[in-house]
């Protein structure tokens, strides 16, 4: 008797504008079988992808640098409609950053990806050595909802230009930066099967963790990182974590008071502070702390929230459940005895609009100092001086961004390499995570592995080592037989790790 099959009931993602709280559109979510094909399209189009030179990979990549330039005002709307972040952040920390990036590494690929001589030791005379790097293969990106363009077509286009093909799941909460990802892949003309994007929800996600690619990028929680992780064992495929931050901020008695209160505000509110990167741990010394307290209320006060289309600096938040975690990070921190000074409610409002947050006398206990909060709340802790506020910086689970704020730069920089996490600025905040030329990662539940930098498209790639003989001698020292060769190498032995060289070769020489 024959067996039916069984069809998967179609589902589909439902978009709400975070602006007005009204339903925009419905998308449908790929199913398991859709995944599959997707993988095999880009598994039989990876040969001839990985074959071209980087020359050639750059003609589609630049035609998508062009697409994004030409309609970067339509795409940037776009984008706000879905996120409600204001249109300049989306113009530029969305689009302009990759274009950026598409920038940089026209100008440095060629030489990153490059195969390289290495200098031998003169143990191995008459030899060449290299290292070259390989495509993986397929790449899976899977992306966030904070900046779903940017966190999804930065690593796409890092694997692409490495000559791997990708499928890129973007995040369900923003299902309309999927379209126009889709899109402007499309306009690029790539070939058929070297970059795709699938819509969908966690099962899509999981469905591609158990295919059939060669690498996962992700970019989101810690709880889902481990999944991810733990799905990618099973075939012990690479996997590079993109998570959480709880980034500290460190004012020290030189500060300067004014910058500081100013970067302390933006990279604590900007996206409505739903970054990775945004400052979620103030420590001020206790010298300056009053001082810096005025200037920083200031700044919160005059932040204005609103819709993209009414010059707002913050827009509402984006995901409507991470309200829920704001609220109750809060009403934590509040009954543990923390001063809200600032806010600590939504907006009476249609969407998803919340205050400005400022709350002081935090404590290493409230949830709002140990969990990522990812909303528009600025945490400070007061300290005794700048080892406290290091100490307290590193005693924690997260290690991904941070900033020291002090007139002696050359301090500043020896503070930064103490602190225990990916990038540190000195009297700068969060636009080193755009600068095309450093790497971008973090440690601990922060994930691991680095792209943007050289690093970024080496990630996307195997090494592979490379020595060659000139093939003109028939044997070498160490081959069969070795009969009566021991006391000459025994000479070669002791010579090498005396660092006498020389005379390791000459004993070498007679071995033969």
């Amino acid at each position: 008797m024959a067996s039916s099959a069984v069809v998967e009931e179609a589902r589909t993602i439902e978009k709400y504008s975070p602006v007005t709280g009204e339903k925009i559109a419905e998308y449908p979510i790929a199913s398991v079988d859709e995944v599959k094909a997707a993988v095999e399209a880009a598994s039989q189009a990876f040969g001839a992808w990985r074959d071209l030179s980087i020359s050639a990979r750059f003609k589609y990549i630049n035609r998508l640098r062009d697409v994004i330039r030409e309609d970067g005002e339509y795409y940037a709307a776009r984008i706000s409609e879905d996120t409600g972040k204001p249109l300049s952040d989306s113009l530029l920390t969305e689009l302009m950053v990759t274009a950026l990036m598409i920038d940089h590494y026209e100008k440095t690929a060629e030489k990153v990806l490059s195969r390289k001589r290495v200098r031998n030791p003169l143990v191995f005379p008459f030899k060449k050595s290299y290292v070259e790097h390989f495509a993986m293969g397929v790449v899976a990106v899977i992306s966030p909802w904070n900046f779903p363009f940017q966190l999804a077509v930065v690593p796409a286009i890092s694997a692409l230009i490495a000559g791997s093909t990708v499928i890129v799941k973007p995040s369900e909460v923003t299902p309309i930066v999927g379209e126009i990802i889709a899109e402007v892949f499309e306009k690029a003309g790539f070939p058929k099967g070297v970059f795709q994007l699938l819509q969908g929800d966690g099962t899509t996600g999981a469905a591609l963790c158990d295919s059939d690619v060669q690498k996962i990028f992700f970019t989101g929680s810690v709880a889902t990182g481990r999944r991810v992780m733990q799905a990618a064992s099973k075939r012990l495929i690479p996997v590079e974590l993109e998570l959480g931050g709880k980034d500290p901020f460190i004012v020290c008695h030189d500060a300067p008071l004014e910058r500081a209160a100013k970067a302390c505000a933006w990279g604590g509110l900007v996206n409505c502070g739903q970054m990775c990167t945004s400052v979620e741990r103030v420590f001020v010394v206790e010298s300056v702390y009053d001082k810096f307290m005025a200037l920083l209320k200031n700044e919160v006060s005059q932040v204005k929230a609103g819709g993209p289309d009414e010059d707002a600096d913050i827009g509402p938040m984006t995901f409507p459940k991470q309200i829920k975690i704001v609220e109750a990070h809060i009403a934590d921190a509040k009954a543990k005895g923390a001063k809200i000074t600032l806010g600590g409610n939504r907006i009476d409002r249609d969407g998803q609009f919340f205050e400005p947050t400022l709350i002081e006398d935090v404590t290493t206990e409230m949830d709002v100092y140990v969990e990522e909060t990812f909303g528009p709340v600025i945490p400070v802790i007061k300290v005794m001086d700048e080892e406290e506020a290091i100490r307290l910086s590193n005693a924690h689970q997260y290690g991904l961004n941070a900033s020291v704020w002090t007139l002696d730069v050359n301090r500043g920089i020896e503070i930064a390499s103490r602190l225990e996490c990916g990038q540190v600025t000195v009297n700068e905040i969060v636009q080193s995570v755009g600068n095309p030329v450093l790497p971008f990662g973090g440690v601990k539940n922060s994930g691991f592995g680095r792209y943007h930098g050289d690093e970024g498209l080496l990630s996307f790639t195997h090494t592979r080592a490379i020595m060659a003989d000139y093939g003109r001698l028939s044997t070498e020292p160490f081959w069969f037989p070795y009969a009566g060769k021991y006391p000459e190498m025994l000479k070669a032995f002791k010579a090498l790790l005396d660092g006498k060289l020389p005379k390791a070769l000459i004993s070498l020489v007679k071995i033969r």
